[in-house]
């Protein structure tokens, strides 16, 4: 059976290097997989991406906007790459999804939980993730290590107050969530990938993949 597996977490977790080590792991059991990541994994996604990491010649843009132009991303991805790969029997794994909404514009922006549920039920129904990997940290480390790869884009320059916001409302949604493993993402990022390997590992058990 096919499965849509999600990383998520704040910038600097290191979610790239662990996707990396998931696809490996996948790959191992000669599982088939798409790689995904929000916003963007579609042409329109990704020029929508575009739009919200960038600031636009001096125009501000609200976080009614930015939170519109995510969902409608997602909606493009789901409906156009992650349903038709699941449904061909591939699985998927997502950099991101909806629980990053959750905790950066609902957390991060304060925007109400409903107006969130509200585009959730238009746009993906109720479409979830198979099994969710958070990597957590703490919004210092994790800006610290995003300056080391360049310049920070338009989100990442929302201040530490914001992703503190968000760190606080990943953790709380995740502690309610059923397959889903959160991982402390300040330690070396082997110890991280060993044990984001051994959660997936653990997943892959219970969907009978041998």
């Amino acid at each position: 059976m096919a499965a849509f597996v999600v990383v998520e977490g704040l910038e600097g977790a290191g979610k790239s290097s662990v996707i990396d080590a998931l696809k490996r792991v996948l790959d191992s059991h000669s599982i088939a997989v798409e790689l995904t990541r929000e916003p963007g994994g579609t042409p329109m996604a990704e020029a929508i991406r575009d739009c919200v990491k960038h600031d636009w010649q001096g125009e501000r843009v609200t976080q009614e906007t930015e939170l519109l132009l995510m969902y409608a991303a997602r909606s493009q991805l789901v409906e156009n790459v992650i349903k038709p790969a699941l449904n061909q029997g591939r699985w998927v794994l997502g950099d991101r999804h909806d629980l990053s909404s959750v905790a950066y514009q609902g957390g991060g922006r304060g925007i109400p939980i409903e107006s969130l549920r509200t585009l959730r039920r238009m746009t993906l129904g109720d479409f979830v993730p198979d099994f969710t990997l958070y990597l957590d940290i703490d919004p210092v480390l994790g800006l610290e290590r995003a300056r080391t790869r360049g310049e920070l884009d338009r989100i990442e320059q929302s201040g530490i107050a914001f992703f503190q916001r968000a760190r606080q409302c990943y953790q709380r949604m995740i502690a309610d969530m059923e397959n889903a493993v959160s991982i402390d993402a300040s330690q070396a990022i082997d110890v991280v990938q060993e044990q984001a390997v051994a959660a997936l590992e653990a997943f892959i058990t219970t969907q009978g993949v041998s």
